[in-house]
């Protein structure tokens, strides 16, 4: 099974949880209740247990899809929340967010048992800085923000259909892959930062705004990383599918709201980024 870093310490969804939920759940009857349960009830409480709707992902506490939906609207609300903040604040609210947000995105990263508390927390510092990065950007090229959202939501229900439909998988190979990708992607960002502060390039972008045969440099390496952030969400639907057939405790739900909210992210950012650049560009 293909893991995504941040699913693979939680054992809802590594090979070291994969029978940690699945024989105790095969040992409730379909009312919820166990044998021992069952075996210290009178006649009139086994005929009320039996008249009863059969138990439910809810009623069982696992993990479902309906509740993981619910969890991610939740988390995509508090981001959105500390977006709208993000746009209205100056500058060093937001950094001061990207920072919050990034501490919070590790501690839930390495976090074996989920909260709710820091999820939620986490989504909103990381919305203060998308917001306040989507109103600077917004400011030097009025209209991409907009752009940016519909290319986000399109790349993650075409994701999704095609997932859905069984036309797309998570592999070990894929995964190592992209996780080799993602450590070069992560370096050559961190180059990159340094030479725009350090003034070696002409481009805002840096690196990224050097062009090729009239191709920014930033769009071609842009649109890598938004298959790498599709492959990502394959990886997000994967692990959630296997928490939920394993029948993982409710609470690991918010485990998967937080990888996709990490992801759709990373996905916004990188395409407001590219259109950014080809803004930039048709400008020069």
């Amino acid at each position: 099974m293909a893991f995504k870093p941040g699913f693979d310490q939680s054992p809802a969804f590594n090979d070291a949880g994969r029978n940690a939920w699945s024989a105790g759940s095969q040992q409730q009857n379909r009312w919820g209740a166990t044998p021992q349960q069952s075996a210290g009830m009178t006649p009139e409480q086994l005929q009320y247990m039996y008249d009863r709707p059969a138990a439910n992902t809810v009623d069982t506490d696992r993990m479902s899809y309906e509740d993981t939906i619910v969890k991610t609207l939740m988390a995509f609300g508090v981001l959105v929340v500390g977006a709208v903040a993000g746009w209205n604040l100056p500058p060093i609210v937001w950094i001061a967010g990207a920072i919050i947000g990034f501490v919070l995105a590790l501690v839930n990263t390495f976090k074996k048992k989920p909260s709710a508390g820091l999820v939620l927390a986490y989504a909103f510092f990381e919305g203060l800085f998308v917001g306040g990065i989507s109103g600077h950007y917004n400011s030097a090229f009025e209209g991409i923000v907009t752009q940016a959202i519909f290319g986000t939501l399109g790349v993650f229900f075409v994701t999704l259909l095609l997932f859905r439909s069984g036309k797309v998988r998570a592999t070990p190979k894929a995964t190592k892959f992209f996780l080799i990708a993602m450590v070069g992607y992560m370096a050559f960002s961190l180059v990159n930062i340094v030479l725009s502060l350090t003034g070696v390039t002409n481009s805002a972008f840096g690196l990224l705004g050097v062009t090729f045969f009239g191709i920014p440099l930033g769009v071609l390496i842009g649109i890598f990383v938004v298959i790498m952030a599709a492959y990502s969400l394959i990886l997000d639907f994967d692990q959630i599918k296997t928490g939920v057939e394993r029948g993982a405790p409710r609470i690991y739900g918010w485990t998967a709201a937080f990888g996709l909210i990490v992801t759709l992210v990373w996905l916004y950012l990188e395409i407001l980024r590219i259109l950014a650049i080809i803004a930039s560009s048709s400008r020069n």
